[in-house]
């Protein structure tokens, strides 16, 4: 009775006052202990779905990899790291490029079994349109589908959404060099540049700087860049088995892979403009 009544006796926070960074902490705490983290389509007090955040990091420490996309003048370019995981393994069989249709190119972050299943799930849905309408699928469109794709798997308790996240580049008919990014919770928007992966905030920094330069983003200028990028975010050298890089441009056909030849001639103008 006596701890019941001290208890009662200590001074209580005034209503309305902001929770203190403990209290945060201990209110997180306790959203996680009373299960609202176990649940897919259970909001927790805060307002939060918990397993939708957890995806989010799932694409930035899987793999520990990092990921920039650059819309230049006529093209597209993406970059990522290459990490082979074991010695003995294939290195050709490690890759985050995937062609959707034979214009339209992928690259994805997170969890490569996830990814391999997302880029299985477009594939089909671009096919489909084809025969359908006699055309190839639009990238803003098939960016559309994917994302409600992974917006309904936040809201299904038997399922779970995809830990990986999904940029998509093509030269449109209409609107020309395009990039899209589909994150997990089924969010899709149009970038001029964009990031993903561990260091993602700091590529995105980095990018802005590019961005705000207003450059004269040609093919080889673009590629360049946005190598650069990755170096400075990274604080590393690459080799040329590095890295990988896909591009889209209005002057080669469809989504092409660059060879670790043109890659290294890239480093090197790279260098010596340092």
């Amino acid at each position: 009775l006596a701890q019941a009544l001290a208890v009662r006796s200590q001074p209580q926070p005034a209503r309305g006052a902001a929770p203190s960074r403990l209290g945060r902490a201990t209110v997180e705490a306790m959203s996680r202990a009373s299960g609202y983290d176990r649940h897919i389509t259970i909001f927790s007090p805060e307002g939060r779905l918990h397993q939708v955040e957890y995806a989010h990091q799932a694409v930035k420490k899987n793999q520990n990899v990092t990921s920039v996309a650059l819309r230049g003048n006529d093209c597209v370019v993406g970059v990522t790291q290459k990490k082979v995981p074991d010695k003995l393994m294939d290195k050709d069989f490690e890759t985050h490029l995937y062609n959707i249709t034979p214009n339209i190119g992928a690259l994805m972050t997170g969890m490569t079994p996830d990814a391999r299943a997302l880029v299985f799930r477009a594939r089909e849905i671009a096919a489909k349109f084809k025969d359908q309408n006699g055309y190839e699928i639009p990238v803003h469109f098939l960016a559309l589908k994917l994302a409600n794709i992974g917006q309904v798997y936040t809201q299904h308790a038997y399922m779970r959404p995809y830990g990986v996240s999904t940029m998509l580049y093509s030269i449109d008919d209409e609107q020309g060099p395009s990039l899209y990014q589909v994150d997990p919770a089924g969010m899709y928007l149009g970038y001029k540049a964009a990031a993903a992966g561990t260091k993602d905030q700091e590529a995105i920094n980095a990018l802005e700087k590019v961005v705000k330069k207003k450059l004269d983003l040609t093919e080889t200028e673009t590629i360049q860049q946005a190598i650069g990028c990755l170096q400075a975010v990274l604080g590393m050298d690459f080799k040329p088995s590095d890295i990988e890089v896909g591009i889209v441009c209005k002057s080669r056909p469809g989504f092409v892979r660059l060879s670790e030849e043109e890659i290294d001639q890239h480093l090197t103008a790279i260098a010596e403009k340092d």
